[in-house]
């Protein structure tokens, strides 16, 4: 074997352990807690690096999207929700086109994404997901006034609309005042944990 040909040799392998490398950085880990945003973010790099630009973007926080992503789909991408059944057994459907991390409606995905410019995103995409929620929650503040760190009010927005919240459709709904409670609740522990592991998630994604 000449030279050359050892080099050739050497550089492929070389090539290819690189790209072992590669693919095993970038595999995902399961995530073990969905309680603890820490631990969401660690198995999911890539999450935290999408959340942050997202926030810096619309402003607010990181949290209250995670903790409105956790009660509308539990963070699965292709969440929908639970079909309708007439006499128990005959499907009639689904109470409504809501789909993906955010559970967003197509009607109210068309809407964001003719505002932000873009028709390439998709609602089973975590990054997409988490910008419409920013957006959602943009919208929420210049429109009714909710705060953006007013994470209860924020979520009554999110689910009744802006239009349903300014109209007060939520008062007589005791199940949804409390299920808003819950995810204030959750944005504020969140929160609390985040602050606990940001800087370690931030060293990673400058690293990357």
């Amino acid at each position: 074997m000449t030279k050359v040909s050892a080099n050739k040799k050497i550089f492929r392998r070389g090539i290819l352990v690189c790209v072992g490398l590669l693919l095993f950085a970038c595999k995902s880990t399961p995530i073990t807690d969905t309680n603890n945003i820490c631990s969401i973010f660690k198995a999911r790099s890539s999450w935290y690096k999408a959340a942050k630009k997202s926030t810096e973007r619309w402003g607010g926080s990181i949290t209250l999207p995670m903790a409105i992503m956790y009660q509308e789909s539990s963070f699965k991408h292709d969440a929908k929700p639970p079909m309708q059944y007439f006499l128990g057994f005959i499907p009639t459907g689904r109470a409504s086109d809501a789909y993906g991390y955010s559970q967003a409606l197509k009607s109210t995905w068309a809407a964001y994404q003719k505002e932000v410019g873009s028709r390439f995103r998709d609602r089973d995409n975590f990054a997409n997901a988490f910008d419409f929620i920013q957006w959602y929650v943009h919208k929420s503040y210049t429109v009714n006034g909710a705060s953006k760190w007013d994470y209860y009010a924020q979520y009554l927005n999110y689910h009744e609309g802006q239009g349903g919240y300014s109209r007060g459709t939520y008062r007589n709904k005791k199940w949804l005042l409390q299920v808003a409670q819950k995810v204030d609740q959750r944005a504020k522990r969140y929160s609390s944990q985040l602050a606990q592991c940001e800087a370690q998630l931030a060293r990673k994604r400058s690293w990357f």
